[in-house]
């Protein structure tokens, strides 16, 4: 748009439109310049209504009731404000989402995705939620009943659980324990127990075929994620996530530029972990029906697709926190609110998970094991020893940490370009189409197709 095309379309405004236009904008001139004055005369550090962070409400809320009232009564008290912000955003998380996804998806196809139900279609999923609860929720026939039912509600525990460790501001963790990392691979695994039970209990064999291999990718691809998070707790000296984002901060680089492979390797065996695109093997149509749910039906069936979601968004939330900086920002989080910061980061991170849906085929079985084993897990075990050796090094160098940080940076990236090449499989026509002959198709040659049809035809 041309300098001359803005000017008239702000003539055509009319003269009240533009005095409204010109006192709002002096308005929030003038708020800026009130926020900016308090920020930096200090008069909001640590105040309880300091909005940069609500650890300082909670703690003066806590100190009030431990005032007037029994320790007990104070504990809880704030342990329930917690829990209600943690779920309130995940409710949100839950109620939007998919309909962010849903428009970003048709953007990427070049359609409008939904836009009927409400303004924008922001009342779509509201319309899908009641339409599940309406649908009748059928009980195959020999499922156990109890373990039929606990599966869907127990999805949700450990997207839950796994938002405690994650700090949003520098006093504002639900669960600042000095095991976080530690907690947060303990809380995913739960996941497994649950999509088992699930396949298991509906008495179909398909369901109980779709659950195992599910199994079998979230234990394979658990491996690379410990390792990748091994790294980080070498390089901070920490399994504390609030202590990893504090070693961001004042180092002013994100581990996702110092560990690019461990950042990689996360990232994508995560999307395995919560069966994200390129790795959602574990319910795809074209495979085994729809794996572990086949049998799921009604509001049930629509728990399991939006815990996929929710489980999305916690990646996003972990990414940041691990190799982002988390609510740090090179020094902008003095300014804008740090919650903001990492749920910008997260909603990132979220972004690129919907960009691979949009964009990626989904892997085959065997080929997403196979790079689990033959490709992640060895360069996962590599990466960790030159952490390890990197890791020693900072510690008892006297240099500056800028210099030995830099060269450390650029070594690892350089190590990522070249296990990306490893790991990669080379274009047909390439440098490995002339190592070998190709081999022809077996299976519609010798074993079936029509050549086998007319050798049994022909046979006496």
């Amino acid at each position: 748009m041309s300098a001359r095309s803005a000017l008239g379309r702000l003539l055509a405004l009319g003269p009240l439109r533009l005095a409204a236009l010109a006192a709002a904008l002096a308005l929030a001139a003038a708020a800026n310049a009130v926020v900016g004055y308090v920020v930096i005369d200090g008069r909001l550090d640590g105040e309880w209504y300091d909005l940069r962070d609500l650890g300082f409400a909670v703690a003066r809320l806590r100190a009030e009731l431990d005032a007037v009232a029994p320790p007990a009564l104070s504990y809880w008290v704030t342990a329930l404000v917690g829990v209600g912000g943690i779920l309130g955003f995940l409710g949100l998380v839950l109620l939007l989402g998919s309909w962010v996804e849903r428009r970003l998806l048709a953007r990427f196809q070049i359609r409008r995705g939904p836009n009927r139900v409400g303004p924008f279609g922001l009342l779509q999923p509201l319309a899908d939620a009641l339409k599940l609860m309406q649908k009748e929720v059928l009980v195959p026939r020999g499922a156990d009943r109890l373990l039929y039912a606990v599966p869907p509600i127990a999805v949700f525990i450990p997207a839950v659980l796994a938002w405690g460790p994650v700090p949003w501001a520098p006093n504002m963790t639900y669960l600042d324990i000095n095991v976080g990392v530690l907690y947060v691979i303990a809380v995913s695994s739960l996941a497994v127990l649950a999509l088992f039970m699930a396949g298991w209990a509906s008495n179909n064999h398909y369901a109980l075929l779709g659950a195992m291999r599910t199994v079998a990718m979230m234990v394979s691809y658990e491996i690379p994620v410990s390792l990748a998070l091994l790294s980080v707790v070498l390089v901070t000296g920490t399994l504390q996530l609030s202590e990893i984002v504090l070693w961001q901060e004042q180092h002013r680089l994100w581990l996702g530029l110092l560990l690019p492979v461990a950042f990689l390797t996360f990232f994508f065996s995560s999307t395995a972990e919560i069966n994200r695109t390129p790795n959602d093997i574990a319910e795809a149509e074209s495979e085994i029906v729809a794996g572990y749910h086949t049998e799921y039906s009604g509001m049930k069936a629509g728990l399991f697709i939006a815990i996929e979601l929710g489980n999305a968004v916690v990646l996003g939330a972990l990414v940041a926190t691990m190799f982002l900086g988390g609510w740090s920002l090179f020094g902008l989080e003095t300014w804008i609110p740090p919650y903001l910061v990492l749920a910008a980061k997260t909603g990132a991170v979220y972004f690129v998970l919907v960009w691979l849906r949009g964009t990626l085929p989904r892997f085959r079985l065997d080929q997403l094991m196979g790079f689990a084993w033959k490709y992640l897990i060895p360069i996962s075990i590599a990466n960790v020893g030159v952490v390890a050796v990197e890791a020693a090094i900072l510690v008892r160098l006297d240099a500056p940490g800028i210099v030995p940080l830099s060269a450390f940076t650029l070594l690892n990236i350089a190590l990522a370009v070249a296990c990306a090449r490893f790991a990669m499989p080379e274009p047909s026509g390439g440098p490995s189409a002339g190592r070998g002959a190709s081999h022809a198709p077996v299976l519609t040659t010798v074993l079936g197709g029509l050549r086998a049809s007319e050798r049994l035809r022909s046979a006496p």
